[in-house]
């Protein structure tokens, strides 16, 4: 008989934190990228007077997007269809938008990136953020198109 999987998340740890370090992760090296996670909270813990783990939070918070566009395909024409975003696919959208960003940036430790981009994406600055303005940007242009959705 097969054994239970059994989902392993630390005591006393936040499973939107696993998520994160789960996705910062290359090459199944999770003590790497938990070494990478502390430093950088470590690093905001100098630079900023707040709690590193309310900033990193609030950066995400301010990272998620509420709509999207999807395309559509009606009587042989493509639109772009603005949608309003699922919570989980909200959350996998802010943690991937500011890896890519912190990995964007070049010439710099890991745990400085994505320091410096949770710090930026907490104050409303920064790849992330700006990725998520163009989402929304694209979403509004796309408004006459809503009366398609699913």
């Amino acid at each position: 008989m097969a054994r239970p999987v059994k989902s392993y998340i630390p005591q006393g740890s936040d499973p939107l934190l696993e998520k994160f370090i789960n996705c910062l992760m290359k090459r199944g090296k999770k003590a790497t990228a938990r070494k990478i996670f502390t430093d950088a909270l470590e690093i905001i813990k100098t630079r900023t007077k707040d709690p590193p783990m309310e900033v990193f939070s609030k950066a995400l918070l301010n990272v998620t997007p509420l709509v999207e566009v999807r395309p559509k395909r009606v009587a042989g024409s493509v639109y772009q269809v603005p949608v309003e975003v699922n919570p989980r696919r909200q959350q996998a959208l802010s943690i991937r938008w500011i890896l890519t960003a912190a990995r964007d940036r070049k010439g710099i430790p890991m745990a400085q990136k994505l320091a410096l981009e949770l710090l930026d994406a907490s104050t409303d600055q920064g790849s992330a953020i700006k990725k998520k303005q163009d989402v929304l940007k694209m979403a509004q242009a796309n408004k006459a198109f809503a009366h398609l959705a699913r």
